[in-house]
């Protein structure tokens, strides 16, 4: 039975603007695309030892056999979020299923009617979703615009006002300066609420996120982390009080009504936490492929193209789908992994293309592709 004759015009219009999203093979490319960046995803280690794991505690289980709050929260939730809130120095945390799942389930559940969201113009999909399931007024901010972020606050005196953001953004790599909005938070007597999806495993001695790094994290209302990027496995956290808490499990609808991860998922976890605390070395590495990514660009005159970042997100901005796409088609073709990211998935005119740099990276393959780029751009 075909689908709705709306829906195929949808599809045909996408073709049209060169925006169709298709589902990628699988290649041996020299990996510039993924967020897996400290090379947990493929680490035999962890694997090994989760596996351990399981044996040793006698957990023989393929399911969560139901939701958490029915007969899915086994002991090792308890073990893992109790390990988790000891590394993030949080007083209590609650696993989701996923990052997108966490921030659905707590937009959507905690700011109230006569609440308001002040968010980041650039705030990832996730967050868009479950703020746009919440019964409070929600109003964007330029990016990264504290001026503008407290013109509107004064707008709303008397009101509990809950400020989102992103302290790496998925698509630019750039972070906002935490420490000024930390302040201006606290001087109007905002709930801040910092997603955390692109910083673990990357900032701070031992990976525990930016601010943390920055010793900010006692002075914000919600953190949330994914496990998807930089632990390499699947999930995601909210970090925050005992209240917040309580209040998720009874309200946040992600968390009620969905069958709990695995226990190898939630293992998985576990184990690649614990690594993090005697992973240093790959944190540095990833650290000095950074800095040689954004020496080796401006050496090749490619600062101008790229969106300003210190993380290991790096944009290039390409303008047009058709380019962006055949660039990154011949990047593909001399053995390099590099996503074109199209319109609509961000602005038109702001198409790019995507690098992602890992602490297996080497400095030879860092500079074979941006001479690669200087020459295909230029």
């Amino acid at each position: 039975m075909k689908i709705p004759e709306n829906l195929i015009q949808k599809l045909e219009k996408r073709k049209h603007n060169n925006s169709l999203r298709q589902l990628p093979s699988f290649s041996n490319l020299v990996d510039f695309s993924s967020n897996d960046y400290i090379g947990f995803s493929k680490s035999e280690s962890i694997f090994k030892l989760t596996h351990d794991y399981l044996i040793e505690n006698g957990i023989i289980q393929n399911g969560a056999t139901g939701s958490r709050l029915i007969s899915g929260n086994y002991s090792l939730y308890q073990i893992t979020e109790s390990f988790i809130a000891e590394f993030h120095e949080a007083e209590s945390t609650l696993i989701f299923n996923s990052g997108y799942d966490a921030n659905v389930g707590f937009f959507s559940a905690v700011p109230q009617r006569n609440d308001v969201i002040l968010y980041d113009e650039l705030s990832h999909a996730s967050i868009r979703d479950g703020i746009s399931m919440s019964n409070a007024k929600s109003y964007k901010f330029n990016h990264n615009d504290f001026e503008d972020l407290e013109r509107l606050i004064l707008k709303f005196p008397n009101t509990n006002i809950y400020i989102v953001t992103e302290t790496v953004f998925s698509m630019d790599g750039d972070s906002p300066n935490l420490e000024e909005l930390v302040e201006l938070s606290e001087k109007h007597n905002c709930y801040l609420v910092l997603d955390e999806a692109h910083t673990l495993g990357v900032f701070g001695e031992k990976g525990e996120g930016l601010s943390q790094y920055l010793n900010l994290h006692n002075r914000i209302f919600v953190r949330i982390i994914t496990f998807g990027k930089g632990l390499g496995c699947h999930g995601a956290v909210v970090l925050g009080s005992n209240e917040l808490k309580e209040y998720l499990v009874n309200f946040a609808r992600s968390f009620i009504y969905t069958t709990g991860l695995s226990p190898h998922s939630v293992a998985t976890i576990l184990v690649a936490y614990q690594h993090l605390e005697f992973e240093k070395k790959k944190i540095e590495n990833l650290r000095h492929n950074i800095i040689c990514f954004n020496q080796q660009k401006n050496l090749l005159g490619l600062k101008p193209i790229f969106v300003r970042s210190k993380s290991a997100i790096q944009s290039a901005i390409v303008p047009g789908n058709e380019n962006v796409k055949r660039i990154a088609q011949q990047l593909q073709d001399k053995g390099f992994d590099v996503k074109a990211i199209l319109s609509p998935t961000v602005p038109e005119g702001q198409e790019r293309l995507r690098f992602c740099i890992h602490s297996y990276n080497s400095e030879k393959e860092i500079n074979q592709i941006l001479e690669l780029l200087r020459d295909l751009v230029f």
